[in-house]
């Protein structure tokens, strides 16, 4: 089939935002948050056309499922660190965000090794724990780049994102922990 020639275009895309870290990380931590602003915009137009393909046409493969999600958290998280470097975010809320991914995958692990076939998906306060954790990010770089926000989205960003990472890990603990409990004790 003819389009089966372009299923690299989703890996290709994710790779791209792999490469646009570097220029985002540099652009923040040298406070040129219009320039950082643009590249999170473009690498969420790649995210989101990548995505679209794969699920469009069926371009899905096993390394875009796993490529396409860290690529996305190593955004994330870059966003968090040089922002964190430079004097805008605690460092006590780059622990948290970092330290709840970090508890995930260690849990992960030890699921796999220790009970059973672990298949991560994402759960709805997972998802809704990135979300925020995109929106703060994204509200406080535009507010840095003297455009249209209010100044208040730093404190409150830090609290939503600080209530959302707890409550997030923390369900994950517990739906993961019940699951291998009852793999367990059958």
């Amino acid at each position: 089939m003819m389009t089966h020639r372009w299923r690299w275009i989703p890996n290709a895309l994710t790779f791209l935002r792999i490469v646009m870290i570097a220029p985002f990380a540099a652009a923040l931590m040298a406070k040129e948050y219009r320039i950082a602003l643009a590249i999170f915009f473009i690498a969420a137009a790649t995210d989101a056309f990548d995505g679209f393909l794969a699920r469009h046409f069926d371009w899905r493969t096993r390394l875009g499922a796993i490529a396409d999600p860290l690529a996305d958290k190593a955004l994330l998280i870059s966003a968090y660190l040089m922002l964190t470097l430079t004097g805008v975010l605690p460092p006590w809320l780059l622990w948290l965000v970092v330290g709840r991914d970090i508890l995930i995958v260690c849990g992960g692990l030890a699921f796999h090794y220790y009970v059973g076939r672990f298949d991560l998906q994402p759960s709805i306060p997972g998802k809704l724990n990135t979300l925020i954790q995109i929106l703060v990010a994204l509200a406080i770089i535009i507010l840095l780049a003297d455009l249209p926000m209010q100044p208040w989205v730093i404190e409150a960003g830090i609290l939503v994102v600080a209530v959302s990472a707890l409550f997030s890990g923390a369900h994950y603990i517990v739906v993961w922990s019940l699951r291998a409990w009852r793999v367990k004790s059958q």
